[in-house]
């Protein structure tokens, strides 16, 4: 099955910007996945973030509408997520899903922390 890597988390102040990176590592035909952007805040449930399909069609929660913008690489197998207009309440664990059209299950990455200051 498919094996996500998520990078570029860290610690901006609130306005800044920051670009998650989600890789996948084994090869396999990346466009045969619908690939997800998810979050986790501290002591909260996780929750969806963002998502695009195959053909580059995007979707996003309403709170990060306007300020994050998800893309993808199906040639590299990335999955990206450009934050920008940073708020504290987007300090969580970012975690990238990839799942696969037709039958299988999906999979989750490890994440990547992301720490936004007032």
């Amino acid at each position: 099955q498919a094996q996500l890597v998520e990078s570029g988390g860290g610690s901006v102040r609130a306005g800044g910007s920051l670009t998650l990176t989600c890789a996948e590592t084994t090869g396999r035909i990346f466009s045969h996945y619908i690939m997800h952007w998810y979050r986790q805040p501290p002591g909260h449930e996780r929750e969806w973030v963002a998502s695009i399909r195959s053909s580059g069609t995007p979707s996003y929660i309403d709170s990060v509408k306007g300020r994050f913008t998800i893309s993808r690489d199906n040639r590299k197998g990335e999955v990206y997520l450009q934050m920008n207009s940073l708020e504290p309440e987007d300090s969580a664990v970012y975690y990238c899903q990839a799942e696969p059209l037709g039958s299988g299950f999906p999979v989750w990455g490890k994440g990547t922390l992301v720490n936004v200051s007032s």
